[in-house]
């Protein structure tokens, strides 16, 4: 039945990391004992006032539509927290809430980009952004950067990238999948380059703000000279450990906020209510006191330190220590072409497999994150399976030589 199906599904691509979990997932019904290191999801539950606001929307019946963009006074939250952690002043117009940040992504990349407009994007980069520019018709121009430059790029890459048909640069800080973080010196170089050229916008996926080992988050909103061309994405899964609750949100200029509106209304109208009332608590929490925010922060601190010590001694594996966000994205460079006498590694994706075959550890392959000689591993998990993981790795790989 292919051919029955439209030719914008048959290219789509499944999402790696959905791929990698379902195959874990079979392995588990199977009895096998699965460490799963490939998915990016907090394994802390969310804050108890979160889920009492949540409880407290139902008991208060918020169970009619909401508006299209969100409920008012979650839009006047999100310009106040905007203000209070990033300095920058937008008002409740400009915010459209969606049904998680990837909505959010979706619908302004679809009310920008008609077809044949590039989209350029640092690589490597989040596994949905090319899909997504697929589906919208555009072109996805990547710009390729190393573990060596910590997978950043520089002015001088953006400017040679830069076409007649550049309509919007796409990219995440912190970064999934490796855990780069933009300094605000980093970000200036940047907008200096969009300043110089004013038809293209400037899409910042900012959804990890709150897991950064650096300090204060710095975001290219920040910059008044580009700031009317700004697009910031956002949201609470990550940093609330809320990604069940399905609840992002965009500030944008109000045409683009205007238009992600017209869309949603007839795709998916607004997202759900009493995740809506949870997020309010979320949004209105300052994350510099709130002992929640700061006791995950600890954790995944502690977590990254200990991965790093522990990659270190995995045969093959390349890493630096990342900024931000809960990946590793090693480069396994010079395990391509070992053998163990019986299997040569090929790539990033037949190690994943063999990875996951053989001691039973999800990982994904970096190919669907734009870099085929890396993997990505989320320490968003138990110190306890992180240890267990990794040693499991560096045993099998041992014998490759």
């Amino acid at each position: 039945m292919q051919q029955v199906l439209s030719n914008r599904i048959i290219t789509l691509s499944e999402s790696e990391t959905r791929a990698m979990s379902k195959k874990s997932r079979e392995l588990e019904s199977q009895g096998k004992n699965v460490i799963n290191l490939s998915i990016g999801q907090p394994d802390f539950f969310t804050p108890d006032y979160i889920k009492e606001a949540g409880k407290k929307a139902i008991d208060e019946n918020y169970s009619s539509y909401p508006p299209v963009s969100g409920y008012a006074d979650l839009r006047a939250a999100i310009c106040r927290k905007l203000k209070r952690d990033n300095g920058v002043d937008y008002k409740p117009a400009q915010i459209v809430v969606s049904t998680g940040a990837k909505q959010s992504l979706s619908n302004v990349i679809y009310a920008l980009i008609n077809p044949g407009d590039e989209v350029i994007v640092p690589s490597p980069y989040w596994v949905s952004y090319k899909e997504m520019i697929k589906l919208a018709e555009g072109n996805a121009k990547f710009i390729e950067t190393t573990i060596d430059s910590r997978f950043k790029i520089t002015p001088e890459q953006l400017e040679a990238a830069i076409t007649p048909k550049t309509k919007l640069f796409l990219f995440s800080s912190p970064s999934n999948p490796t855990g780069t973080i933009y300094s605000k010196e980093e970000l200036r170089a940047l907008a200096d380059v969009f300043a110089r050229h004013p038809n293209i916008y400037i899409l910042s996926d900012e959804i990890y703000e709150l897991i950064n080992f650096n300090g204060k988050h710095e975001s290219i909103s920040q910059f008044e000279d580009i700031r009317d061309r700004v697009i910031i994405v956002n949201g609470v899964s990550k940093g609330f450990a809320m990604t069940g609750w399905r609840l992002g949100y965009i500030a944008a200029p109000q045409f683009i906020a205007e238009a992600c509106d017209k869309l949603q209304g007839q795709i998916t109208s607004a997202t759900c209510s009493i995740s809506q009332r949870a997020s309010l608590a979320a949004i209105e929490a300052d994350p510099n006191t709130s002992e929640d925010l700061k006791k995950m922060n600890v954790a995944f601190l502690k977590r990254r330190d200990l991965v790093y010590k522990l990659l270190q001694e995995v045969p093959g594996f390349k890493s630096y220590l990342p900024d931000g966000a809960f990946y590793f994205f090693p480069d396994i460079s010079e395990l391509i072409g070992r053998s163990n006498g019986k299997v040569t590694i090929t790539g990033a994706s037949m190690l994943c497999d063999y990875i996951l075959d053989n001691v039973y550890v999800a990982l994904v392959a970096g190919e669907g994150f734009g870099n085929p000689k890396c993997i990505r591993l989320s320490y968003a998990t138990s110190e306890e399976k992180l240890i267990e993981g990794i040693n499991r790795i560096k045993t099998l790989l041992a014998d490759f030589k």
